[in-house]
């Protein structure tokens, strides 16, 4: 292969791998919001050069998690109670139909798969310690892949894509206010009433429960103030 073949394929390989690392702490919130992203301080933090963190950066843009500021370079995306309650909505909306659509064409091999994924998330404690909340990735893992497997039937990748990158957005709200949010919860309890209702082929049911459970999560969210104030410029 032609040595300039190889230069390019390694600074995409870069790239990549900074975007998902950029892309992990956005999520995650060690990358606040609305927070200044300078080149320099990126590319200390990553040892990367500046090329492949711009390339990273423009990724994370057309994401939704970085925003390009004219003339002051890029910024983690701010939070707002207004993005929180459209993201929410339109969650709701999208997973209706897929969901809806899943129930449809149902079969064996997707209700098993569902309830192993469900199984497998309940076997898995919501926080690495017993004393407190403390994030517990194994948790967050097997609950994205449980979502997942519930609208997983729906037969639209591109439907499936649109609820992926909400589930993210939504992920990035939970994990600022998770110390609000975790004692709040009885996310096993919900989570087996969605699956009774799709095993019991109850459409209507397991969307308004779908719906309720993500409609409490923003509302804990957004009892929480202090997420929402405007940072000093």
């Amino acid at each position: 292969m032609p040595k300039l073949a190889l230069a390019v394929s390694g600074s995409e390989t870069l790239a990549t791998s900074l975007y998902d690392r950029i892309r992990a702490e956005v999520l995650a919130g060690k990358l606040e919001p609305a927070r200044k992203l300078q080149i320099e301080f990126l590319c200390e933090r990553y040892s990367a050069g500046q090329t492949p963190v711009r390339e990273a950066l423009n990724r994370l843009t057309s994401d939704g998690l970085v925003e390009r500021r004219e003339q002051r370079g890029f910024a983690v995306a701010p939070v707002s109670i207004a993005d929180l309650k459209e993201i929410t909505k339109t969650r709701c909306w999208l997973e209706e139909v897929a969901l809806r659509e899943s129930l449809a064409n149902r079969s064996a091999v997707w209700e098993e798969a569902l309830v192993l994924a469900h199984h497998r998330l309940m076997k898995m404690p919501r926080s690495s310690s017993s004393a407190g909340y403390e994030e517990n990735p194994a948790w967050e893992a097997l609950h994205k892949a449980f979502h997942n497997a519930l609208i997983g039937a729906c037969q639209s990748r591109w439907l499936i894509a649109f609820c992926e990158q909400l589930a993210d957005q939504l992920y990035r709200y939970r994990q600022l206010a998770v110390h609000r949010t975790y004692p709040n919860r009885h996310e096993r309890v919900e989570h087996q009433a969605i699956v009774d209702a799709v095993l019991a082929d109850d459409a209507d049911q397991a969307v308004k429960l779908l719906n309720k459970h993500y409609q409490e999560t923003a509302d804990i969210i957004l009892a929480d103030a202090r997420l929402f104030v405007e940072p000093a410029n």
